[in-house]
């Protein structure tokens, strides 16, 4: 179909100093936990977006010093020559397909901890780093801002020699030395780097002009910086010092990236925030400066970015996640295929890889990460190998992921579904609060499977295992899901918890579900992800007394890698949940529990009149137990299988789809990159 022209603004280059970007689509630096130790996968990734057609493609922060590294995190490195070839070669995947190349040097100063160099952090005053390790930031002297400077000139100096187009300085995310010297809760200085606001300014002014006069001739010079700490005055601020600080500098760099800080904020949940929600607060800088400008929002509406670069907010539509999510959503646009965008459910699925030093996965895109690794493109697939048909029980993520992707490869399927509605679990929490955005993960593949004149799909078809077997499908794929166990067994408890059987025991899925919990309840967290704070929300909200207990010293305690735990503790006590942290669950009565201190055992009592354990997921095995020995061809996917999140349930269903008829891989089935010994 013919792109609509209401779009074509989005199309228009834009100069950007000496390069021209060759539309507005800007994937901004976001990183992806392949970096230095897996750079084929990171060039790879990249390239593929530069194929979707996204016209600027940037690295992650990449450490320029030895002084400034993020163990454990994985970012890329240009510490000296000898890791040019590995940038260079996603330089080259991204000129191939006609995109600007980006990179994005930093020095995280009192940000890091420099586990893997040992050197001392610095930075503009001497205090302890940002992070929990027992370790402190000198103060930078004169010599070491000289040296500072050098830093990034060298930097400079090397990603031209690489191929890059784009070159950043970094001030922004509260996590850069530059940003460090520019706020005046940490900069405490007496000298010409330190006191007003053009003196805490002085050190990124002089890196910008080192930086243009180093590569301004043949590559542009962009400047991130994050002009709200949403801290009100007591912290740059969009109305305050931000705007001061792009007035002060306005013309100095080739490009403004601006956003807010700390990352927390500006990559926020889908549950707290909507798309383009930073709007309000980079919205001053196109008044301000004459070189182009881009911001982030998630953005997955074409017709929100025209909005934007037509009203002079942006010049430049700028994505992390939503480019994760569709590395080809400028392609789609482009071409008239809107409705295949799969849009981004902001669930920070990709960001939790950076905290657990692993490469980055997605909900929606289930091949990220895997472009080299597997050679997953997330636009095309094999066909199929055989003309076989395949049966699908279980319409929820995994099994509408199996059935789009084997309708893709041209199998005949037929997904069945026990209920009058598909998604499973996702239809399901998308109905918590907060959650609607999620339902994006299924409604994409409804979509999808519904234009695929080879995909059948029947609704209100709960199957036995008799009924499996008439279909005499090739293939029978089992995607049933999983239940929410009430034994309270889990993590913390290897064995039932006395009173689990008593009917002060309610299921989640009974509570999602719809049914009345009476009088206070307690919800017992063993699970640690977003459900049990979900449903103290829900009940709070409802009414009830509600007291949240778990093991841990927080709530929702694994939600620290996708950077809301400190949003969803700090709603739960507005809304006057009780939170009663390092307790088991040891018993359950008719009107109270009986709560052990987990590190001394001690035992207090607390009423209850409804108990929800949320502690692990019983996965859905009697159909796959009738059909063994049955079925030539059975496999579980998903939460059926080994019950983990929406993105693995996806992931899994893809899986089986690319695999289904393929040669079986024996050993490691991907590619690895491995490290080379050095001479001795």
């Amino acid at each position: 179909m013919p792109r609509d022209p209401r779009f074509d603004v989005l199309f228009e280059p834009v100069k950007i100093g000496p390069v021209t970007a060759p539309n507005r689509f800007y994937q901004v630096p976001h990183c992806n936990g392949m970096g230095h130790q897996y750079p084929s996968s990171m060039a790879e990734m990249r390239g593929v977006k530069a194929e979707g057609g996204w016209g600027v493609v940037n690295t992650e922060e990449c450490e320029i010093s030895h002084t400034s590294e993020l163990t454990s995190a994985i970012e890329c490195r240009l510490w000296d020559d000898s890791d040019i070839p590995a940038l260079a070669k996603m330089v080259d995947k991204i000129h191939a397909h006609g995109g600007l190349a980006g990179i994005e040097p930093a020095h995280l100063g009192a940000g890091v901890a420099n586990h893997y160099s040992r050197e001392i952090p610095m930075g503009p005053a001497a205090r302890p780093i940002d992070l929990t390790d027992p370790v402190y930031a000198r103060a930078m002297d004169k010599a070491d801002i000289k040296a500072f400077r050098k830093m990034h000139v060298d930097a400079a100096l090397r990603s031209k020699k690489a191929g890059f187009d784009i070159v950043y300085v970094y001030a922004g995310h509260d996590m850069t030395t530059l940003m460090h010297f520019l706020q005046a809760d940490r900069n405490d200085r007496s000298d010409e780097y330190g006191g007003c606001l053009e003196n805490r300014a002085r050190l990124l002014r002089e890196v910008i002009e080192d930086t243009k006069n180093a590569i301004g001739d043949t590559c542009a010079v962009a400047v991130r910086l994050a002009v709200d700490e949403m801290k009100g005055p007591s912290g740059i601020s969009s109305n305050g010092e931000g705007r001061e600080i792009v007035e002060m500098l306005a013309e100095l760099p080739d490009l403004w990236d601006v956003n807010v800080s700390g990352w927390e904020n500006d990559s926020a949940t889908s549950r707290f925030t909507d798309e383009g929600y930073q709007t309000e607060y980079i919205q001053f800088v196109k008044q301000v400066t004459t070189k182009p400008v881009v911001g982030v929002g998630r953005f997955t509406s074409p017709d929100t970015m025209v909005s934007l670069v037509k009203k002079g907010v942006l010049d430049l539509i700028g994505a992390a996640r939503p480019s994760i999510a569709d590395p080809f959503l400028p392609n789609k646009i482009n071409e008239g295929r809107v409705e295949d965008i799969r849009e981004c459910i902001g669930c920070n699925i990709c960001v939790s890889g950076d905290f657990l030093g692993s490469p980055m996965r997605c909900t929606q895109n289930p091949t990220m990460g895997e472009e080299w690794r597997k050679g997953w493109h997330p636009e095309r697939i094999a066909s199929k190998t055989a003309d076989e048909s395949v049966l699908i029980v279980g319409g929820g993520p995994a099994g509408l992921e199996a059935a789009r992707a084997l309708g893709q490869r041209g199998y005949e399927v037929t997904l069945a579904e026990g209920r009058d509605v598909l998604g499973g679990r996702v239809h399901v929490e998308s109905q918590l609060p907060g959650l609607n955005q999620w339902r994006r993960a299924t409604d994409y593949r409804e979509y999808q499977i519904s234009q695929m004149g080879n995909v059948s799909t029947y609704l209100n078809s709960p199957l036995t295992a008799d009924q499996v077997m008439e279909f005499e499908a090739d293939h029978v794929v089992l995607a049933l899901g999983s239940t929410w166990d009430t034994t309270g067994i889990g993590r913390t408890n290897r064995r039932a918890i006395a009173g689990h059987e008593s009917g002060a025991v309610m299921s989640v899925d009974a509570i999602c579900a719809g049914e009345m919990a009476k009088g206070p309840v307690v919800i017992f967290d063993d699970d640690y992800y977003y459900m049990a704070g979900l449903l103290a929300e829900k009940l709070r909200v409802a009414g009830h007394e509600v007291a949240y207990v778990t093991p841990l010293a927080d709530v929702s305690h694994w939600t620290h890698n996708t950077m809301e735990q400190g949003r969803i503790q700090a709603r739960l006590i507005e809304l006057g949940v009780t939170i009663l942290p390092h307790k088991n669950l040891n018993a359950i009565h008719a009107d109270h529990v009986e709560l052990g201190c987990v590190f001394t055992g001690t035992v207090t009592e607390h009423a209850s009149g409804t108990v929800i354990p949320v502690a692990m997921r019983n996965p859905t095995s009697d159909l796959f137990a009738g059909l063994q020995g049955r079925a030539a061809s059975l496999t579980k996917i998903g939460d059926c299988h080994a019950p983990g999140t929406i993105a693995a349930a996806i992931y899994a269903g893809h899986r089986f789809a690319r695999e289904l008829g393929e040669p079986l891989c024996e050993g490691v089935p991907f590619r690895r990159e491995l490290p080379l010994l050095a001479a001795d």
